[in-house]
């Protein structure tokens, strides 16, 4: 569940050139006696609002949390105006403990800077390997099954946020409401609706992640501990200080 570096497109675009031109021999299309009929793909219907986030807890207003990083303090605060769901998501699994004792898997300052990424559950457990943190996500004890956060993204001007689809695949030329400004909170994910518990601090202004990962907050104080951040660090808790009362379950999800 990791974040695309920008240098990781060429590379995207160069096998999407290779698989592009692995096309039929030209003379067997010149010898094929045929009617050639173009026909548009199918359009994918994607599942609605209402069905991405059902289940889902969420957060009507604003919260703050104070995130220690060893003995070291981050507040930030989440707004659940503009990313309800996100927003809601995180402030649930930290009222769970479920930040305590994970690690920063993910620190990434160079070539230039760009995020501190932690938050995964299997960070907690010794025994598993470097290699496989990144890739967990919150076990819900109601389900069994990982918890999953759709993309939540709300463009500037705009009601609602659009849900399950990044604003470019969506042919949005849109400016998010969250931006991924130095010090922005967002979530993880490997696909449009597969964030879970991981979430990264952004280092630097990233304009280039805009309306592709849902913004859910930012820091308002300890910047300096942010940046101080190393591989490994732990965060020993994540404590809800404000704002805890905005949590409530979604439509039609009854309360235990």
């Amino acid at each position: 569940m990791k974040l695309g570096f920008r240098s990781g497109w060429s590379a995207f675009v160069i096998i999407a050139l290779l698989l592009g031109s692995c096309t039929a021999p030209v003379e067997t299309l010149e010898s094929a006696d045929v009617e050639v009929i173009e026909q548009a793909p199918p359009v994918a219907v994607l599942p609605s609002a209402d069905e991405l986030t059902a289940g889902l807890v969420r957060l009507d207003g604003k919260a703050t949390v104070e995130i220690k990083v060893g003995s070291r303090t981050i507040t930030a605060e989440l707004d659940g105006d503009k990313a309800p769901y996100t927003a809601g998501n995180f402030v649930d699994l930290a009222e769970k403990g479920v930040y305590d004792g994970t690690i920063f898997h993910r620190v990434v300052r160079s070539p230039e800077p760009f995020v501190a990424q932690g938050g995964d559950p299997q960070s907690k457990d010794p025994n598993v390997p470097n290699a496989q943190l990144g890739t967990g996500g919150y076990i819900d004890e109601a389900t069994g099954q990982e918890r999953q956060i759709p993309l939540e993204i709300l463009p500037v001007e705009a009601n609602v946020p659009v849900y399950g689809v990044t604003f470019p695949d969506a042919g949005l030329a849109a400016t998010p409401e969250l931006n991924h400004r130095r010090g922005a909170i967002a979530m993880a994910r490997s696909g449009p609706n597969t964030a879970s518990a991981q979430f990264y601090i952004t280092l630097a202004d990233l304009p280039f992640l805009d309306g592709s990962y849902a913004v859910f907050g930012y820091v308002t104080d300890g910047m300096d501990v942010v940046d101080d951040i190393q591989l490994g660090d732990v965060i020993s808790s994540v404590k809800v200080t404000a704002g805890a009362d905005n949590l409530v379950p979604s439509e039609g999800v009854a309360e235990e």
